[in-house]
């Protein structure tokens, strides 16, 4: 089975794809995010499937991540990150069994279920965007068992949509961060960061057993040539940490959220599949 995407010039799907890999990237950078919801339907717009979209997506997003994180430490050293270590290992309690569960079910519903699941992540994600962003809302009333409960349950449903999306949670992370632990954006960004890695590891490795290989064989110079662009992106956004305030990015990304949630929905129904 070809994981090829539809009929558009090499040189063509090669620019644009850089073009959005770097810009993306330069977001990821600032924000602490992979990424990846942006990317999707981009990907998805230069003529990839759901499913192998999803798996560049995360090579992509695993990219952005690895090169974000270091390149924020100017401004978030890692030794601010690691004081906030129970909060990372409450987060990837959940996460990793959300991207194991996720990774096995993506690869067996339906083409235009997965998009509609897709879109419905995506207004989901904006929704907690624009939350994460109220000053009302920094510090849920919550603390102790609840809020430790409730972290697992956040880190499982982001380890969900890092399976079925191919993203880096951060989109999700950095609310969640910022709404049930009360941490500041860019602090937040930089956990986010700690959390996506290895979630993102443990869903490539997982869906390494299924097409990942075979998506990566056929599709391997556009990878190569998207991939340099976002990690030149990712380490622009963080030299730019210092300058720009995260948040004022935050109502931006929520709109390209939706926007993108209503494209890929509309792809899904046109593929009546």
């Amino acid at each position: 089975m070809s994981f090829e995407p539809s009929a558009m010039s090499m040189r063509r799907r090669l620019l644009h794809g850089s073009l959005a890999g770097l810009a993306i990237g330069t977001i990821g950078g600032l924000i602490g995010l992979g990424g990846a919801e942006i990317r999707l339907p981009v990907l998805i717009a230069l003529g990839f499937e759901a499913l192998p979209a999803i798996i560049i997506n995360r090579v992509l997003s695993l990219a952005v991540v690895a090169f974000a994180l270091p390149a924020r430490a100017e401004t978030i050293p890692f030794a601010e990150v690691a004081e906030h270590w129970r909060v990372i290992v409450t987060l990837l309690a959940g996460s990793l069994v959300g991207v194991w569960t996720g990774a096995t079910y993506a690869t067996r519903i339906a083409s235009r279920t997965l998009y509609r699941t897709i879109a419905a992540m995506l207004v989901f994600t904006a929704v907690m965007l624009a939350l994460g962003d109220d000053p009302d809302l920094k510090h849920m009333a919550i603390d102790g068992t609840v809020r430790l409960v409730a972290g697992v349950l956040a880190g499982f449903i982001i380890g969900l949509a890092v399976a079925l999306m191919g993203v880096s949670g951060g989109e999700l992370l950095v609310p969640t961060l910022v709404l049930l632990f009360g941490l500041p954006v860019k602090l937040a960004g930089s956990v986010a960061l700690a959390v996506s890695l290895p979630t993102l590891l443990l869903g490539f490795a997982r869906f390494g057993r299924d097409n990942t290989i075979t998506v990566v064989r056929e599709n391997l110079t556009f990878l190569g040539v998207v991939t340099a662009a976002s990690m030149l992106g990712a380490f622009l956004g963080g030299q730019m940490l210092g300058i720009v305030p995260a948040a004022t990015l935050l109502p931006l990304l929520g709109a390209i959220l939706l926007m993108s949630a209503w494209k890929i929905w509309r792809h899904g129904s046109a593929s009546g599949q």
